[in-house]
């Protein structure tokens, strides 16, 4: 079960032979399942340990435990969900069934009960051993404790096979070890085991239902279930204390229990309750609330309680939080909703959708959301110390955010309501801000209708809009009122330099905020600047020009989750992206101590690689991240420091043995004079005396991603890369920038002036160049087969055929109406149908159909949420009436995206062999050449070829 890897170095004398290397194989299909990629990644608070996944697309994943100062490791098999204890001495994870058991067991239609299930695993860093415990439900140790470790058994755990173990101490009730009888072991709860993971001591809490650790460790919050064997037994809240292994009783005998939480001590505890039937129509809840001293909890809050708002109650389904100071206590309420009547018989009533033009919102959206608004709830603080309620949301304010961890007296409410019709045709709303006193929930409005988002600053001293009207930064001093825009002393531009939609450009965003709100951080295109949120100090560009200057994009990473500012003379750590290179890394940029003077950027890496997922270890200067470019598979690597770390995994060794490929920046001129560039994929066995068929793929602008990495994976319907470049394809993938009213013909300019460019080179086959493009890129590619004759194969995904038919329909997947796509969004028309009638109809493949002479497939799936499938129904049909080659396949409830494995397998053979015969001329499948009839749906594929 344990296996150890070494490091191993050859030296002495080196034997050379030379051989002529075989010939290195194409990808196929069946590369798929056990192709490789990194998972989960932790590193240790120590620093000394690195806790990655290794995970394959269809099969058994493996967890690796890396030592960094011996270069050892262990690896778990099935290993899942690692977390490392506080203290770096162990690693707990759940190890998952065998990938063939549970396809067993699936394929027999076993039920959940009878289903494969996972085990425990606790692994002592630095020794020998694993101790594995069957029958997991789930695990959890505390954020900040050490040392203890709870999981959650299908059933009593049989501790007299631990050996070396002391016998559990069991309880089911206040300080009761003595109960011998076996709760009936319900559907939702098992046995809860508490274990020390130094002592192993272990105790056990029996028919066990939610249990929740403070996050010092020292107090566990456990929800029993009622002995349904035993009629004097009830549902209870116990509380286990770490130090006397001892569980108190705090309440009992309400039907259900919700939403445990603990103070940051973890000596105060708060919850929902009802002792309502479990099957009332409408249960109202309770709120509890525990301290140190009391003998149970007490009703802090329910419906009638004063405080809370006539025909209001608690809402259980809202969070319950403490301030940091543990002063106040969040949740939150709701208006009592009327219930069904359970009298009137359902098959004689309506089944009606009333659609209003008054509503705020479509009912398409409002039954979208149905669920989430039934939850709605609007938020409220109890103060212990004086036990009073205070409500502070309302039904026209319902989102509040609280500052300094909900320590501070100041909040920020606001709210869209009253201006959400335009939301179908603009995509986003108004919002009317409030600044909220949290002691007695008054409130002072502080902007009305803003076109843009609000925020709050870290200790609450001032609120923050940027104004996407004005395209400028504002802030709001919370103690005199003073607006102040802060970002007009910044000489570049903070908004989206580059945005070609017809709206208001985005902004780039805010870095985070020094201590003591002293000053707020804002990006430019390229920098930071250090400005201040009260006017009275000039913008600082603490990168010093350094982006602008060698064109690199600086954003800030936030190693440490909990950190909430910064401080003077901080490091921060950077990631950089260089626009002109394409380059990727890291950089560290110190902040200005109190003499306020900028200090120099320190560059650690930039090349030609892909980075993701940094890590820092707490406790030491170690950091871990993931590595990559098209060339090389994603792999760990961990070091004292970014620039001299070291590879710790080496996923995908058999890519060696397949014909790779490579990726390099491609420029050329548009048809309009434009300087345009894209990436180009060639195969590793890439012979320039040769000709190579094309594939173009593209969606907007891809070139960010040079150096990412392309597994070959069957994908949502997008163009398998790396696998057509395996087998002697090149593809091309353009970068395209549009002009507001003439998508279409944007794409034009850019992919059909690429095409001609590579055409001119002796290896690009121009004579067999296909595309490929989904959702917005399939309808380009729907677009482009009406204007040339230049493509011999194309393959669009989900597009959209005609605009003026789409323009008015509905995003099921979220319930909005597409107006807003095309008056200021993706399709870039700028202007509703009825006044530029002119542009969805030059812009719509449909009214260009006899145009076309290139064969095309079509995936117009039946369940897509974001384009109507009837658009590839209009394409299809309208090509099919002009006795046009074309094919659609239909994906039976799926959505607009492929999400289901096997359909993603069944794609990507049919685009292979799509291609393969119109641009190699292999021959075509049976699905291709004669369709397959609806009598033999799920018994012939078609992929047979024709000969």
């Amino acid at each position: 079960m344990r296996k150890v890897f070494l490091g191993i170095s050859l030296l002495g004398s080196t034997i050379v032979t030379y051989a002529q290397q075989p010939a290195k194989k194409p990808l196929d299909h069946s590369v798929y399942d056990s192709w490789q990629s990194i998972g989960t990644k932790l590193i240790s608070n120590n620093g000394q340990w690195i806790v990655y996944a290794v995970m394959v697309q269809e099969g058994d994943a493996d967890l690796v435990i890396s030592n960094r100062k011996t270069g050892q490791s262990i690896q778990v098999p099935r290993g899942s969900n690692p977390v490392i204890t506080e203290d770096s001495r162990y690693v707990i994870c759940s190890i998952k069934p065998l990938f063939k058991d549970t396809r067993e067991a699936k394929i027999k239609k076993k039920k959940a009960a009878e289903m494969p299930k996972d085990s425990l695993a606790i692994i002592p860093l630095g020794q020998t051993g694993i101790q594995k415990f069957p029958g997991l439900k789930s695990f959890k140790t505390p954020e900040k404790g050490s040392g203890l470790l709870a999981w959650l058994q299908e059933k009593p755990a049989d501790t007299a096979k631990n050996k070396g173990n002391k016998t559990p101490k069991d309880f089911t009730d206040a300080d009761r070890a003595d109960d011998d009888k076996t709760p009936a072991a319900g559907s939702e709860s098992g046995t809860l085991i508490i274990r020390q993971l130094l002592s192993g001591r272990e105790d056990t809490i029996k028919n066990v239902k939610e249990y929740v650790f403070s996050k010092p460790g020292n107090h566990l919050l456990v929800e029993t279930g009622a002995d349904k064997k035993d009629s004097l037994s009830r549902n209870s809240v116990l509380r286990w204390q770490t130090a006397t292994r001892k569980a108190d009783t705090l309440s009992r005998g309400n039907t259900d229990y919700k939403q445990f939480a603990f103070d940051e001590k973890g000596e105060q505890a708060a919850w929902f309750g009802t002792s309502d039937a479990e099957k009332a129509l409408q249960p109202f809840y309770k709120l509890y609330y525990f301290k140190p001293g009391q003998d149970s909890a007490i009703e802090a809050a329910g419906k009638n309680s004063s405080g809370i708002p006539a025909n209001w109650t608690i809402s259980s389904n809202s969070l319950i939080y403490f301030s940091k100071n543990g002063q106040r206590l969040f949740f939150g309420t709701a208006p009592i909703l009327p219930v069904k009547d359970t009298n009137i018989v359902d098959f004689e009533v309506a089944k009606v959708d009333i659609w209003n033009y008054k509503d705020d919102y479509l009912q398409p959206m409002q039954l979208k959301n149905a669920d989430k608004e039934l939850k709605r709830n609007y938020a409220a603080v109890y103060y212990p110390a004086g036990n009073r309620i205070v409500q502070l949301g309302a039904e026209d304010l319902e989102t509040l955010i609280t500052a300094a961890e909900g320590n501070s007296t100041n909040a920020l409410g606001y709210t869209d309501k009253g201006e959400r019709v335009p939301l179908q045709w603009v995509g986003r709303t108004l919002k009317t801000a409030w600044l909220v006193n949290v002691n007695d929930g008054t409130r002072k409005k502080i902007k009305e209708k803003l076109d843009g988002q609000f925020f709050i600053s870290p200790e609450g001293k001032y609120i923050t809009w940027y104004d996407l009207v004005n395209k400028q930064w504002f802030s709001y001093d919370n103690n005199t009122g003073t607006v102040v825009n802060i970002s007009k002393g910044i000489p570049t531009k903070v908004y989206d330099e580059e945005d070609d939609h017809p709206d208001a450009p985005e902004a780039y965003g805010i870095a985070g905020w020094m201590a003591n709100d002293a000053a707020v951080y804002i990006y430019d295109r390229y920098d930071i600047w250090e400005t201040d949120p009260a006017g009275k100090k000039a913008p600082v560009n603490i990168t010093q020009g350094a982006g602008r200057r060698d064109k690199i994009r600086f954003r800030y990473l936030r190693l440490d989750p909990e950190q909430r500012f910064f401080t003077p003379n901080e490091t921060l750590m950077l990631s950089a992206f260089q626009d002109s290179t394409k380059y990727n890394g890291f950089y560290q940029q110190p902040l200005p101590g109190k003499n306020g003077k900028t200090k120099p950027l320190s560059q650690l890496v930039l090349g030609p690689y892909t980075y993701s997922d940094l890590q820092k270890a707490k406790e030491a200067n170690a950091y871990t991240f993931i590595r990559s470019r098209y060339e090389i598979s994603p792999n760990v690597f961990a070091g004292d420091n970014i620039a001299g770390a070291t590879a710790l995994s080496h996923t995908n060794p058999q890519q060696q043995t397949y014909n790779w490929g490579s990726a390099s920046l491609y420029k050329w001129t548009t048809f309009s004079g434009k300087p345009a560039e894209g990436i180009l994929y060639k195969p590793e066995d890439f012979d320039s005396t040769k000709q190579y068929p094309v594939i173009f793929y593209f969606y907007e602008k891809l070139t960010d991603g040079l150096y990412s990495y392309q597994p070959p994976a069957p994908t949502p319907s997008r163009l398998n890369i790396s696998f057509f470049v395996s087998r002697g394809y090149l593809v091309f993938a353009p970068d395209i920038s549009y002009e507001n009213g003439y998508p279409g013909k944007s794409a034009y300019d850019y992919i059909v002036s690429a095409a001609e460019d590579l055409a001119k080179k002796l290896w690009a086959d121009g004579k067999n160049m296909g595309i490929q493009g989904q959702s917005w890129g399939g309808y380009q590619v729907a677009f482009l087969i009406t204007q040339t004759n230049l493509f011999k194969a194309a393959w669009a995904g989900a597009p959209v055929a005609n605009m003026t038919s789409a323009y008015g329909g509905i995003r099921w997947e979220s319930g909005m109406n597409r107006q807003f796509q095309y008056e200021h969004s993706q399709s870039r028309i700028g202007a509703p149908l009825w006044d530029k009638p002119e542009l969805y109809i030059e812009n719509s493949p449909l009214f260009n159909l006899p145009r076309v002479t290139t064969p095309v497939a079509i995936m117009s799936n039946d369940a897509d949420g974001a384009v109507p499938w009837y658009q590839g129904i209009e394409l299809f049909t309208g090509l099919r009436r002009l006795g046009k080659p074309v094919w659609l396949l239909n994906y039976n409830n799926e959505a607009h995206n492929l999400v289901q494995r096997q359909n993603r397998k069944d794609i990507q053979r049919r685009e292979q062999q799509f291609f393969d015969h119109f641009l190699k001329g292999a021959p075509a499948p049976q699905w291709l050449e004669k369709g397959v009839p609806a009598t033999e749906k799920g018994i012939n594929w078609g992929w047979d070829l024709q000969q």
